[in-house]
């Protein structure tokens, strides 16, 4: 958990990385296309090969949202509603499943759309992550996207339990993150988890936005 110094330290670099070289740096770091794909597949994937069937895999894409605040750049989160079936209460980003003949994009943008009200007017796309594969048979894309005012959040009552921000800077480095350990199909998994506000980020969600983390520094 953050303590008073981690906090200041993550909130001075944070500030430091400003709209003048934000679109620049990302854009040099991210992938421009959606790739689901290219080998060697999702990043994390060696992890999890005794644990899933990469062969079985459900594509989904997400928004992993940028806002630009005078204190520096925050990253948009959803907490999900504790009676859903999968990941009942977690920390995520805004986004889900991809249809038939849907692009990567167009599933972000409605999966955003139908969670949280957020137009795609507002989503300014900048790149794409690596894939990444999920314990719940998903290949996760994640679209970084600048997100534009207003920022008014109209959030399903059936999928979202809250609404939030975070700022990036607690993601890019380990040094705001603790490893937890847990038993999943009898074996012992390490995960990340990241303690914000009273909102507890871990799981996927923890390891794509310390996986961008790394790509930025």
């Amino acid at each position: 958990m953050l303590d008073g110094s981690g906090a200041a330290g993550a909130g001075a670099r944070n500030h430091a990385m400003n709209r003048d070289n934000l679109a620049a740096l990302y854009r040099e770091r991210l992938r421009s296309e959606a790739v689901f794909s290219e080998e060697p597949g999702p990043w994390n994937l060696p992890e999890l090969a005794d644990l899933l069937d990469a062969t079985q895999l459900h594509d989904a894409a997400v928004i992993c949202g940028l806002i630009e605040r005078p204190e520096g750049v925050h990253v948009l989160l959803t907490q999900r509603q504790t009676g859903l079936k999968n990941h009942g209460g977690q920390v995520s980003f805004p986004g889900g499943r991809i249809d038939p003949g849907e692009t990567p994009l167009a599933a972000a943008q409605r999966e955003a759309f139908e969670e949280i009200g957020l137009p795609a007017e507002q989503i300014e796309p900048l790149g794409w992550l690596e894939p990444y594969a999920t314990i719940t048979n998903y290949r996760v894309l994640p679209l970084v996207a600048r997100i534009h005012p207003p920022y008014l959040w109209r959030p399903s009552n059936v999928e979202v339990a809250a609404v939030f921000e975070a700022p990036l800077a607690l993601f890019l480095s380990t040094e705001h993150a603790r490893i937890e350990q847990r038993h999943f199909r009898g074996r012992l998994r390490s995960t990340y988890v990241v303690e914000h506000a009273g909102y507890r980020i871990w799981g996927a969600t923890a390891a794509m936005l310390l996986r961008f983390g790394s790509q930025l520094r």
